[in-house]
């Protein structure tokens, strides 16, 4: 069974994948191809297969998984797909196709990978995000991505109903622990970051203290990250605070304690777990 779209996303755009999913396919078959399937599989067989959740979850990366099989077999031919951001029942079809079953199967492993990493992705974040139902709080994602998979990943946490934070150090000014300790005090990087930013680029300022986010609300921070504050301390900064910057909590949340965090009255949790270590959901290939 299928059920409703999960979050409504904009199509990815191919050329964000296409090199990705050509570099995975040129790691996996190498010089010589599929010594396998063309040892065993005659030349013109036929194969008729469909994609298959074997465990409920969100799914994310159909667009990849079809580029990896029509990149090996452009002859390809796909029905029923399911959308990206769609929630998956266990056992239901997320696609039928039909071609050389020795490119088929060529391709099986690099679709698969991408499809069962970041339907994770948007799974698991998606169960973030319903553990704070009711809270003002967003469930964002972090830096800490993938080499090479950071725009697909951060597209996996929309589609789970999550947020992005900034996608480099080019996009936004965070200024982390040890900028903090080289610029020599948190007034001296924010007046720093001030002065070199242009006026549509805001500042965040991880802090560690309550002391530290006095300092940064006195020097006009427009956000700050809350690192591994706990939750009596978080709520004291959201009184210190007063609504003047935007807070950020982080720091190993876990799906056990996101809600209390939440319930603190911070405007966004990061987690960094959401792309570094997802659980890949179950996806096959059955052969029909």
């Amino acid at each position: 069974m299928i059920g409703a779209r999960q979050a409504a996303l904009s199509t990815l755009p191919i050329p964000l994948y296409e090199g990705i999913v050509l570099q995975a396919l040129r790691e996996d078959l190498g010089d010589a191809g599929d010594i396998t399937s063309d040892a065993v599989v005659d030349a013109d067989a036929r194969m008729r297969g469909a994609l298959v959740a074997r465990a409920p979850g969100i799914l994310v990366g159909v667009d990849l998984a079809v580029c990896a099989f029509r990149t090996v077999d452009p002859e390809t031919e796909f029905q029923d797909v399911v959308a990206d951001g769609t929630m998956l029942d266990a056992n239901t079809r997320i696609a039928v196709f039909e071609g050389s079953a020795r490119h088929m199967l060529a391709a099986e492993r690099t679709a698969l990978n991408f499809l069962c990493h970041l339907s994770g992705v948007a799974t698991l974040t998606a169960a973030y995000v319903r553990a704070v139902a009711g809270y003002a709080a967003a469930i964002v994602d972090t830096r800490k991505t993938l080499p090479g998979l950071r725009a697909l990943q951060k597209y996996a946490v929309r589609a789970g109903g999550g947020r992005n934070h900034r996608f480099g150090l080019y996009d936004a000014v965070l200024i982390k622990d040890n900028h903090i300790a080289v610029a020599g005090g948190v007034e001296r990087a924010i007046v720093a970051a001030k002065g070199r930013a242009g006026h549509l680029v805001k500042i965040e300022i991880e802090v560690d203290s309550l002391a530290q986010l006095d300092e940064a609300l006195q020097a006009g921070a427009d956000a700050v990250l809350l690192d591994n504050l706990t939750p009596e301390e978080l709520r004291t900064a959201v009184r210190m605070n007063a609504g003047r910057a935007l807070l950020e909590a982080s720091g190993s949340v876990s799906l056990e304690d996101v809600r209390e965090i939440a319930a603190t009255g911070v405007d966004v949790i990061s987690i960094g777990r959401l792309t570094h270590s997802a659980a890949a959901l179950d996806i096959g290939l059955d052969a029909m």
